[in-house]
Parts: C-alpha cells; sequence; structure tokens
C-alpha cells in the first residue's frame, strides 16, 4: 500500500528486520552506531506519517545483538512490536510445496558435503580441526543461506504479508521468499532516502552522523 497526502490512499507500512540495526553497511546511512542509528531513524520515522512494524521475535533478537537501553522507549514510540496472527492467516499452498521441495535439495547437498569430507578426512594428514571448519562453512552454506531458517524469519515474513506491508530486510533468503509470495520489498540501503521522501516537508531532516 502506497502512502499519498495528494490522493489520500492508505499510509504505507513498513516492517524492520534486525539487519536494519545489526548490519552495518546498512545503519551507517543513518548513523555511525546502532544506537545513533536508531535515534536519527525514529525521528525519520515521525516525519514521515508512515507505520513501522517488528515482530516480538524480532526485536527480541534484536536486542540480544545490540544494547537498546538508552533508545529502547525511542524505538517503541515509532515501532509498533507485535506479532502476525498466525492462526488466522491462509499462506498460499505452493509455497508451501516450494520449500519443503527446497528443504529436501538442501538436505541432499549436505549429505553429499558430510559424505565428501568423510573422504577427505580419511586420505589426508590435515589437522582434523580444520577439516571440520572446513565442513561446518560449507554445510551452513548449503543448508541456511538463502532459505528461511528461523522462527524469527517466518515471524517477519508472515506479519508483512499479514499487514501487506513492505518488508525491510537485508537477508537475500528472506527476501526471495517475500517475493514468491507478493510481499513488496524495500532495501535496507535505500530506506533512508525512502524516508527522506516520505517525510513531511516542514520536518527538518537529521543528518547520518548524528
Amino acid at each position: 500500500m502506497r502512502y499519498s497526502r495528494s490522493q489520500g490512499v492508505a499510509m504505507q507500512r513498513f516492517v524492520l528486520d534486525t539487519s536494519l540495526f545489526t548490519n552495518p553497511d546498512v545503519y551507517r546511512a543513518f548513523g555511525p552506531d546502532a544506537q545513533a542509528a536508531i535515534r536519527v531513524f525514529a525521528r525519520l520515522a515521525r516525519a514521515t506519517g508512515a507505520e513501522f512494524y517488528m515482530p516480538g521475535s524480532v526485536y527480541e533478537e534484536l536486542g540480544k545483538i545490540k544494547d537498546l537501553s538508552e533508545v529502547s522507549a525511542e524505538f517503541e514510540a515509532v515501532v509498533r512490536i507485535r506479532s502476525p496472527r498466525k492462526h488466522e492467516l491462509t499462506i498460499p499452498g505452493a509455497l508451501l510445496y516450494e520449500l519443503i521441495e527446497e528443504v529436501r535439495y538442501r538436505i541432499d547437498r549436505g549429505l553429499r558435503i558430510a559424505e565428501e569430507a568423510a573422504k577427505e578426512a580419511a586420505a589426508s594428514s590435515e589437522d582434523p580441526g580444520r577439516l571440520i571448519n572446513r565442513l561446518r562453512g560449507r554445510y551452513r552454506e548449503a543448508l541456511r543461506q538463502g532459505i528461511l531458517d528461523s522462527k524469527e524469519d517466518v515471524d517477519v515474513l508472515l506479519l508483512s504479508f499479514e499487514l501487506e506491508a513492505a518488508l525491510v530486510c537485508a537477508d537475500e533468503g528472506l527476501r526471495k521468499w517475500a517475493d514468491k509470495v507478493g510481499i513488496e520489498i524495500a532495501r535496507p540501503l535505500n530506506f533512508r532516502g525512502i524516508l527522506e521522501h516520505l517525510a513531511r516537508p516542514t520536518q527538518a531532516i537529521p543528518a547520518a552522523t548524528e
């Protein structure tokens, strides 16, 4: 839903993922650290007239990664913390089938990687610790990159779907699955510019270095 002052249509809504404030490449568009970025984001958000949401599980995860003690009240003043209504949502069956096929493919791929690692270990005199670390890296990439792999990912996806809101997320896998169900996507690197375009002309725009 697009927000338009002239046409008076529905207000723009955004669902935020943790990456907006945990990924340095993203939050530096707002400030030099996560806390400063949240303060600038909050001031910009108030100027837009838009609505901002974050699932409770994602907010809890953000609090474990970043110290929000000094900015939590300011953040919660502009971002509504709420979970999706999981028992009331209807998700396309095709999405479930595709997710199952994706998981099956990745399990098979992970098994092949484990078999290759076992053969390499049997024929190698290399330090076992290095072999294990290499296996973990390849296994993690095969099973987790580009797929929904946490309840926080699912909560963000479902809330965006329920509210018909734009998803603000740097995670490639989450964006891919959001696109599959027709969820609008706002790229985090462009998010400050998006907020500035939505901001009321009478509001001062805070500097990125604040």
